[in-house]
């Protein structure tokens, strides 16, 4: 089955070790974004994943596209014209140190796009499923219209819309995200929130803000995830990542999943982490990878954990990981074997 995922690809520009944007005089450069992140992982572990987005026709398109095609992303049906690639900078924290990121996006090539450029009768078809997050429809009132006519065009022909609500308060207001993605919610069959997702983009209390004690409230969480159900009947799949952050490099995250009705929920890994970034695009590529193959709810919590913590031992935005890295994880329940 075809995956589309739809957003934006930016350049990722990272100071080198733990130095602040303040001290740097060099970057390192990546490629990166939400849906970009989840279309690479969709393809590493064996699945058809097209990605759509548009970017500059300059080198810094070329090399983000190139990018994508290296690791199998079907990009057929990515948009090429005006703009600028985004850029965002990656300042990795530090014990106390929270991680910090600037964004640096305005009249990016995806920002000035028009909504007509997207026919998506033509880029719908033969596709199974269409995922976008949150973070698309707050680039532009453009790509607001875009998500819509595309969610509007999967009810119409039976093709199941995952969003990941991806709650961004460098980009928008949660009372603007709140009128958006309540548009959007009822046209979404699978739904991934995480922390403060619930209430910033819906209004929904299920998180009360404390980074430290994320797991402690699971029963907050569950709660969230039935009104969630209860407000979009069309959606009866939600998944959260839980997390005890009690420093930038120490923590612990847990999945749990409400699928039609049926909570799941998988073991706690104690992570030691390396970067965190994209942990959450990588645990919706996971859930997704689940539902195409028809994994169990016990299956397919597992693994969408599993590869996300795996993404928190990798640099860049990008999990870089098989599916037997992902089963090794679910076997050893977090913990680390020698592989030879």
């Amino acid at each position: 089955m075809k995956v589309l995922t739809f957003g934006e690809m930016m350049l990722r520009l990272k100071p080198e070790a733990n130095e602040r944007i303040l001290q740097a005089d060099s970057f390192e450069a990546a490629y990166g974004g939400a849906e970009a992140n989840v279309a690479v992982s969709l393809a590493l572990l064996g699945n058809d994943s097209q990605y759509l987005s548009k970017f500059p026709d300059n080198l810094l398109g070329d090399a983000a596209v190139g990018t994508l095609r290296r690791y199998g992303v079907d990009t057929s049906k990515v948009l090429r014209g005006a703009g600028r690639l985004g850029i965002y900078f990656f300042e990795k924290g530090a014990s106390v140190r929270s991680t910090n990121v600037v964004y640096d996006r305005k009249d990016s090539a995806l920002a000035l796009v028009n909504a007509t450029e997207f026919d998506w009768e033509t880029l719908l078809k033969g596709v199974g499923m269409f995922y976008f997050s949150g973070i698309t429809p707050a680039i532009s009132p453009e790509t607001e219209k875009a998500v819509m006519a595309a969610c509007e065009y999967c009810v119409e022909h039976d093709i199941p819309v995952v969003c990941d609500l991806n709650y961004r308060g460098k980009m928008w207001s949660a009372e603007k995200a709140q009128e958006v993605m309540n548009r959007l919610m009822p046209y979404v069959s699978i739904c991934i929130a995480n922390d403060e997702d619930f209430e910033a983009a819906l209004g929904i209390k299920a998180f009360d803000g404390n980074m430290a004690t994320g797991i402690s409230q699971k029963e907050s969480f569950k709660e969230g995830m039935m009104e969630v159900t209860r407000r979009y009947p069309r959606c009866q799949v939600v998944a959260s990542v839980l997390r005890d952050i009690h420093s930038v490099e120490d923590s612990r995250w847990m999945g749990l999943l409400l699928n039609n009705g049926e909570f799941t929920e998988s073991a706690v890994y104690p992570m030691h982490v390396m970067e965190g970034v994209a942990a959450g695009d990588a645990f919706g590529a996971g859930l997704v990878h689940g539902l195409l193959h028809d994994f169990s709810g016990q299956e397919l919590i597992d693994f969408a954990i599993a590869a996300s913590v795996l993404k928190l031992t990798i640099q860049g935005d990008l999990n870089l990981v098989s599916e037997s890295d992902i089963r090794n994880v679910m076997k050893a329940g977090g913990g680390a074997s020698l592989n030879r």
